[in-house]
This record gives C-alpha cells, structure tokens and sequence, in this order.
C-alpha cells in the first residue's frame, strides 16, 4: 500500500530545475521569428 504524498512533495514534484538548454531554447523562441522561418523553408520540406 503506497501512502499518500504531503502538499510539499507535490508541490516539489511539478518543478524541474532550469537546464542551460532549456535557457537556450527559451530565448532562442524569443529572438528567432519561426513562423516566418518555417514559411520560407516550407517549399523545400515536405
């Protein structure tokens, strides 16, 4: 029988250190313009 978790497990639970990746992805979705980048490359990927 499993026991029942505290709030501050929880809590715990549904955060997740920030990796330098994950830093490097937010901000590349803030400076590069992909809907106009996946425009331009559509004609060339199927």
């Amino acid at each position: 029988m499993q026991r029942q978790g505290s709030f501050s497990q929880a809590e715990y639970a549904g955060k997740k250190k920030q990796t330098r990746r994950d830093k490097f992805l937010a901000e590349m979705d803030k400076v590069v313009p992909w809907a106009r980048l996946v425009e331009r490359l559509r004609p060339f990927y199927p």
